[in-house]
């Protein structure tokens, strides 16, 4: 039988690298560049944490072709945070718009959009939930 240990990494294409690197390192400024090769036919860049990381592949001729929650695909994909509160302020900071949900189970549901359209949720559970 077969478990699943982790999450490894979500890959995505990219019209500007390092646009979308900048993004995400305002979501989370812990993450570190894992690896890269920026002199590839398609450049990349592995950017995460020792547990998770996202692989960005810069794909400036590419067009979308899903349309989150009007296709059957990825909707958004979500990241356990433990300050909603200081996520809310960088992306202030940062002028990056969001949108906030509310469910009982959790503090903040804070949801943004990376420069592709790709929709991430951030979400701080109550210290009581059960399944955090």
């Amino acid at each position: 039988m077969t478990t699943l240990n982790r999450l490894e990494h979500v890959n995505l294409a990219c019209h500007d690298i390092k646009a979308s690197q900048a993004f995400y390192q305002v979501l989370f400024p812990d993450w570190y560049v894992r690896a890269e090769d920026l002199h590839d036919q398609r450049p990349w860049v592995h950017l995460g944490d020792d547990q998770f990381y996202v692989c960005l592949n810069h794909t400036p001729n590419l067009k979308r072709v899903h349309a989150i929650y009007e296709n059957i695909g990825v909707n958004h994909v979500g990241f356990v945070i433990n300050n909603g509160e200081a996520i809310k302020v960088r992306l202030e900071e940062n002028k990056i718009e969001y949108y906030i949900l509310n469910a009982p189970e959790t503090k903040h549901r804070i949801y943004v959009s990376d420069p592709d359209g790709n929709e991430i949720e951030l979400v701080e559970y109550n210290s009581d939930y059960r399944l955090r």
